[in-house]
């Protein structure tokens, strides 16, 4: 089966088919922070996190949400002309549920209130959901649609450790299942290449997800970026990255892990060159986006279906 000409369920496909028209992104600053950074479980952040908050390609925060969406529409007019669209209101920098209740509910309803919004997607951590943020949540998806993207990571407690996640895995479990009792579309991030992770802990994180099974998948690689804890320990002691077509292999096996109904948001991922430390050829992101879609070809694979 094919989705769109991709072997895979992608995100693309999965829009047009639920609102018949295409989609946009569009990245938004809700000016939270996370326990990571602000002293309740650390002041550093995760390990490759950047100062950005992994909201590195999202527009500075100026003004209310409604404006950074007009901002943002704004900057994509000449591109899109008169098309219609739709679009995501997407809070992804930090944590986007760690802030008092009011506020959420001020800042998620007013993004969601702008008529050319089609849906709210919403990135936090599965420590970051109380059972009255969840209610609120539940409650503005009867309204919009909403998404909410948890970033696991790893299964594996010891890569949690090292990479400073900050909760045990069981608390994203709790979590995952709290969100979809409340009827909430859930999309999973997983990194793979964590130091000292071997391909087959890479990919049990891969069939965990696929057996909750989650509504989406976001697979990334890992970045090593300047400024970050792990940039730093790269630079004094280069540890092993994953080679691109290490890379390709564990991509395609992973997406064949994946149920067909579970939907790929994303498929590589690129961190910001001007920070990027490793790998180097993750900065080309058109030599990783075609070298996918060959190895796809050459290894005749599909999404659920097992190689």
């Amino acid at each position: 089966m094919e989705w769109s000409g991709k072997p895979y369920h992608s995100l693309d496909f999965e829009l047009k088919k639920t609102f018949g028209r295409k989609v946009y992104k569009l990245a938004l600053d809700g000016g939270m922070t996370c326990p990571n950074r602000d002293g309740t479980l650390g002041t550093g952040g995760c390990i490759f996190c950047s100062e950005g908050g992994s909201g590195d390609f999202a527009a500075p925060r100026a003004g209310s949400a409604a404006e950074q969406i007009a901002s943002a529409r704004e900057r994509l007019r000449a591109k899109l002309k008169d098309r219609d669209v739709g679009y995501i209101a997407y809070f992804q920098s930090y944590t986007n549920t760690y802030a008092p209740l009011p506020y959420l509910e001020r800042l998620f309803t007013e993004a969601i209130a702008c008529p050319e919004v089609t849906l709210l997607s919403v990135a936090t951590r599965p420590d970051c959901l109380p059972p009255e943020t969840v209610d609120l949540l539940a409650r503005l998806n009867r309204i919009k649609p909403v998404w909410v993207e948890l970033g696991l990571q790893t299964i594996h407690d010891s890569s949690a450790r090292f990479i400073r996640r900050g909760y045990e895995t069981p608390v994203f479990y709790d979590a995952f299942r709290r969100l979809k009792e409340a009827g909430l579309t859930v999309v999973v991030h997983v990194i793979l290449g964590i130091p000292g992770e071997s391909r087959e802990m890479m990919l049990d994180t891969v069939r965990a997800v696929g057996d909750l099974p989650a509504d989406g998948v976001k697979l990334q690689l890992l970045h090593v970026l300047r400024g970050t804890d792990l940039g730093r320990l790269y630079e004094a002691e280069p540890f092993p990255v994953l080679s691109l077509e290490e890379y390709l292999d564990l991509v395609v096996d992973a997406v064949s892990l994946l149920p067909p109904e579970v939907v790929i948001h994303r498929i590589s991922g690129d961190g910001p060159k001007r920070l990027l430390l490793a790998p180097a050829w993750s900065g080309d992101k058109h030599l990783v986006l075609n070298s996918l879609a060959r190895r796809f070809k050459e290894r005749g694979a599909f999404q659920g279906c097992a190689l």
